[in-house]
């Protein structure tokens, strides 16, 4: 008896011992199928594997910004419905999959940024944080991983991509320079500052448009996120 019990133990381990936050529709409450384990297990297996075929039609067939919008999504919804444990096993269940199909590297690439990120939007959206506290904390994981893949790329390549980068901000600084009629030429700590600005901003519009997408998605999956600025409600005539 003792055996049997703490293997039930074992197996409720890596999850939230609470249920998924989902509404269920007026009525006689029915009695679930399946228990919460075994659904968490159902949909950390789903969910996984929804991430990473995103991922892989996008890196076969890129759609520009569309699909890459939903990279972190899967994960942070398994995060709404059953916590941390079941969202990191998620995270990793997809860089396993990514990892067979295309290789480390790709697998790698995805969990940094996109699988941690998954997992910080959705304990802060759990936690109803304010979207500009999320969206800030998302750019900084955003920006840090753009400079991994660098890096990793760098020594996969065996060259230094950011010389190319600074190489492609310079002539763009340049070329401003002239239109503004500037006789000065950029120096290398303002290009640099120009490269690290851009690849910020960029990081930020993402994860802006991000939150739009869960917030129209996830609240008709009944698992809402927090709740967005006035003046994005205002806006999009959103209550």
């Amino acid at each position: 008896m003792s055996f049997n019990n703490s293997r039930k133990e074992d197996n409720t381990n890596w999850v939230d011992q609470e249920e998924p936050v989902v509404k269920q529709p007026p009525g006689k409450s029915q009695k679930p199928l399946l228990s919460p384990e075994t659904l968490a297990m159902v949909e950390t297996a789903f969910l996984a594997s929804t991430g990473s075929l995103i991922w892989l039609i996008n890196y076969y067939f890129p759609l520009g910004p569309l699909l890459r919008i939903f990279f972190p999504i899967p994960i942070a919804l398994m995060y709404l419905r059953w916590g941390y444990r079941a969202s990191v096993m998620t995270t990793l269940v997809s860089g396993l999959l990514l990892s067979i199909l295309m290789g480390p590297a790709r697998s790698i690439i995805f969990l940094l940024p996109y699988g941690l990120m998954g997992v910080q939007l959705g304990f802060l959206w759990r936690r109803r944080s304010s979207w500009l506290f999320s969206i800030g904390i998302g750019t900084i994981i955003g920006t840090l991983g753009f400079f991994f893949r660098f890096w990793l790329f760098s020594i996969l390549l065996g060259e230094d991509l950011w010389l190319y980068l600074v190489k492609g901000m310079t002539e763009f600084a340049s070329w401003g320079f002239t239109q503004l009629g500037l006789l000065a030429q950029p120096s290398l700590f303002l290009v640099t500052a120009i490269a690290i600005g851009s690849i910020f901003l960029n990081n930020l519009i993402y994860l802006f448009v991000v939150h739009l997408v869960a917030l129209f998605l996830l609240d008709r999956l009944g698992n809402p996120i927090s709740r967005p600025p006035h003046w994005v409600g205002v806006l999009l005539d959103y209550d």
